[in-house]
């Protein structure tokens, strides 16, 4: 009796085991459910819920520097501008670290160059210094973007809301294909609000560019896999494959 007894218990424990680390696999497998873009393609962001989003990057002005009439303008015009918005933006600033190495391996390919010695070995200190400055003062470079939305279902604010939008986070060929037929549409009346945006901008003095496709991916890229993508690099000529899923 003890030892059917003990045996029955090792199947449930093995069974339990096999079953944890199943899950594990699963959810592994199964992590880009929880992202909540589609895709991107066309300079755009795709959402799974059939929402679109331009991403717009923006120069900064330095407003201290600028005179006091013209603080005053800066002000009334940037007033006027978000007068003339009916719809909701998103200002994202990201701050990360200053990545100086390709500053720091051009330099060494500048000394590999130069015949003199003396030269040669103060370009490389120059290096050393630079590098060493970094490290220590942790210098950080800001980027700021304002992103524009387009959703044609307004997306609601409250906690249980949210919540339930979760429920639904599984993408399906159904709704790739549906938000393959309302993209023409749709990009047309995304792109009326970005050139909104950006002379709204533009008249304040604020210069804005709008991220293309291959922008977008490096900046997702960066977002989601933060400590991978000091290492492991996009290609910058964009030669990988971007459209494979598109329909």
């Amino acid at each position: 009796m003890s030892e059917n007894t003990s045996d029955t218990g090792q199947k449930k424990r093995g069974l339990f085991k096999s079953t944890v680390r199943g899950r594990k696999r699963n959810e592994m497998a199964n992590v880009q459910r929880y992202i909540p873009f589609a895709e991107i393609r066309n300079d755009t962001v795709i959402l799974k819920n059939g929402g679109l989003r331009g991403v717009l990057k923006v120069e900064p002005l330095n407003f201290n520097l600028k005179s006091e009439t013209e603080q005053q303008g800066i002000i009334a015009g940037y007033e006027s501008f978000i007068n003339t918005i009916s719809f909701p933006l998103q200002i994202l600033i990201r701050s990360t670290k200053v990545n100086i190495e390709p500053y720091l391996i051009h330099i060494h390919e500048q000394a590999e160059r130069i015949d003199n010695d003396l030269l040669k070995e103060q370009t490389l200190a120059y290096g050393t210094f630079i590098e060493k400055i970094v490290e220590i003062a942790d210098i950080m470079q800001k980027e700021f973007y304002v992103i524009v939305p387009l959703d044609d279902v307004p997306q609601k604010n409250n906690t249980i809301s949210k919540f339930l939008s979760w429920l639904h986070i599984d993408d399906t060929l159904g709704h790739a294909v549906q938000r393959n037929k309302q993209f023409t549409g749709q990009s047309a009346r995304l792109k009326e609000r970005i050139d909104l945006i950006e002379t709204g901008l533009n008249n304040v003095g604020i210069g804005t560019k709008r991220l293309n496709t291959m922008d977008l991916i490096r900046l997702y890229y960066r977002v989601y896999n933060s400590g991978l993508s000091k290492s492991q690099k996009l290609p910058e000529n964009g030669e990988f494959n971007t459209e494979e899923n598109v329909l």
